[in-house]
């Protein structure tokens, strides 16, 4: 900040990222001054249905976007950057992030009509930048992403470091290990770290995270013994690790195909770039590769969590474009199960099985590494920094918990350490951290082009559709109440009607009977006439079969 001399107040917001994995996005405030820190989204869980993401409530960025300097990111996964384009259709400020971090929120924002208007600014790993009144330094460090960077950010009262992806790999593939020269600089400072903001996903496991070279071993040992296809999903992000996949391929004389609209549009830009390198005479079309001996294929795909749509699990069902799975092909997910994915995953491996294919996934094999700090690299990242305060995020509940446990041994006092729910506005200040109050936060649902259109209500209804589905009861009167046509009823998700024919017989004798009911009361009020079928079909149907369906009457006046 420019002014160091008067102390302002300093807090940092969250609107998303604790207590959850994913949607991760901060607010940092000095003075009347803003800086937001990613944006991103989160995957629905499976009690959200028909729901595409989970976005962060803007309302109080918007509401303050006179005060916002710029948006400075650390990556370019979609759960720090995913949510940009819906922010972006409300605020326009600057955005600074690494080289890849920007390629790849180009391709969304394009998507989204959003690139000409929006303007980008490519930062460099250590070094540091003026956004708007900010004084921001992007510092190296490794995760599942290439250009991965923590944060060290100025402020009257200190540095805050926010470090919300990270792992100390000893031995990265592209050679840049992280600047563990600089975070320890800024540990040792006069200034000194107000708090430092730290990844939390894996502080459940002991020791240190594996390299990424591991990966390239495994793979280099089973394309070195395979003898037919060899078919490798894996998170189409993972630059890195595609990387050694084409080398590997390469190395035994292999062709490469790729699978999947992510996996296709990722390495075209991190090829552009020059993040991925790969031989224009090595890639094949997918829709080529029959023309090849299967001792000649390696195919990268996307699907490595099951999802229903995605190439991968095509290619288990059998529905594939181009490419099915067959006797003889060895395939490997490369990647660990996103939690609520599990069964997914281990529906496709089956799948694979059937198939004839020799599977290789995590469970059996060290196909994968993760990301993410385990408990002795985020010991190293508090050592180095020495903050003040500690603040764990980028977890669920219990990681965040067990991460403030883990910074206590380390010795910051259990006053100094601050666990945040979603929305809360934490002050520091020199004498303590503490919170201020509540902003408007939560989230918005994303069906389709709809943005927070979706609700309990309709959740709700569509959670009830999916159970015991619908009975749509349709009555024609006239205008003094009279009868004219049915009761007609239509049933989807609830019975086969051709199978049940008696009940369905003796539920419209039911609405009829209600329905007399009225007219000779000279009940004609289309409010009470639509209770009165529901009130008779709900009790005859549980009844009968136990179950409880949407009724929806449907009733047309001539």
């Amino acid at each position: 900040m420019n002014d160091n001399n008067k102390i302002k107040n300093v807090s940092m917001t969250t609107l998303g990222g604790v207590g959850e994995i994913g949607k991760n996005m901060w607010v940092l405030e000095i003075g009347d001054e803003m800086l937001i820190i990613d944006s991103g989204v989160k995957f629905p869980e499976n009690d959200l249905l028909g729901i595409d993401l989970v976005i962060p409530d803007y309302e109080y960025v918007i509401k303050n976007k006179d005060k916002i300097n710029g948006i400075v990111l650390t990556h370019g996964h979609l759960d720090h950057i995913g949510g940009l384009p819906y922010l972006l259709k409300e605020i326009n400020v600057p955005i600074y992030g690494t080289k890849l971090t920007l390629g790849l929120l180009e391709g969304n924002l394009k998507e989204h009509r959003l690139l000409n208007d929006t303007r980008l600014k490519v930062v460099h790993p250590g070094k540091q930048y003026q956004v708007g009144n900010f004084g921001v330094e992007f510092l190296r460090v490794n995760h599942s992403i290439a250009d991965t960077c923590a944060l060290a950010i100025e402020t009257p009262l200190g540095t805050i470091v926010y470090a919300s992806d990270f792992k100390f790999d000893q031995t990265p593939i592209d050679g840049e290990v992280a600047d563990f020269h600089r975070l320890a600089e800024i540990g040792d400072s006069k200034e000194g770290v107000l708090a430092l903001f730290s990844d939390s996903t894996n502080v459940e496991r002991e020791g240190y995270t594996l390299s990424e070279k591991v990966v390239g071993e495994t793979v280099d040992e089973i394309l070195r013994g395979a003898r037919e296809r060899v078919i490798i999903a894996t998170f189409a992000s993972n630059i890195h690790r595609v990387q050694q996949i084409v080398d590997a391929a390469f190395k035994y004389n292999r062709k490469i195909a790729f699978s999947g609209r992510s996996m296709l549009n990722n390495v075209d830009i991190a090829r552009r770039l020059g993040y991925l390198r790969i031989p224009d005479d090595m890639i094949v079309d997918i829709r080529d590769i029959g023309d090849l001996s299967d001792s000649k294929v390696t195919l990268l795909t996307t699907g490595s969590q099951g999802e229903p749509y995605a190439a991968l699990t095509r290619m288990a069902r059998g529905d594939h474009y181009h490419i099915n799975i067959k006797e003889g092909d060895t395939v490997m997910i490369s990647a660990s199960a996103i939690p609520g994915n599990e069964k997914l995953i281990g529906e496709t491996i089956n799948k694979l099985y059937r198939r004839g294919a020799n599977v290789i996934y995590e469970d059996v094999s060290g196909v994968h590494v993760s990301g993410h700090a385990s408990q002795e690299e985020l010991k190293l990242m508090l050592n180095l920094v020495k903050p003040k305060y500690f603040v764990p995020v980028h977890g669920e509940y219990r990681h965040l918990y067990k991460h403030a446990d883990l910074a206590e041994k380390v010795g910051v006092p259990r006053a100094n350490i601050y666990i945040a729910d979603v929305g809360d506005k934490i002050n520091f200040s020199d004498e303590k951290v503490s919170k201020d109050y509540n902003v408007q936060s939560g989230d918005v649902l994303i069906d389709g082009l709809g943005v927070g259109d979706v609700g309990n209500i309709v959740l709700r209804d569509r959670k009830l559709l999916s159970e015991d589905g619908i009975i749509i009861v349709v009555v024609t009167i006239d205008k003094h109440g009279n009868i004219l046509v049915g009761p007609d009823i239509i049933t989807r998700g609830f019975v086969y009607i051709r199978e049940s024919e008696e009940l369905i017989e003796a539920a419209t004798q039911r609405v009829e009977d209600a329905l007399k009911d009225c007219e000779e009361n000279n009940i004609t009020e289309w409010s009470v006439l639509k209770n009165t079928i529901r009130n008779s079909l709900n009790n005859y149907i549980y009844q009968k079969i136990k179950r409880n369906p949407m009724i929806l009457p449907v009733i047309m006046e001539v």
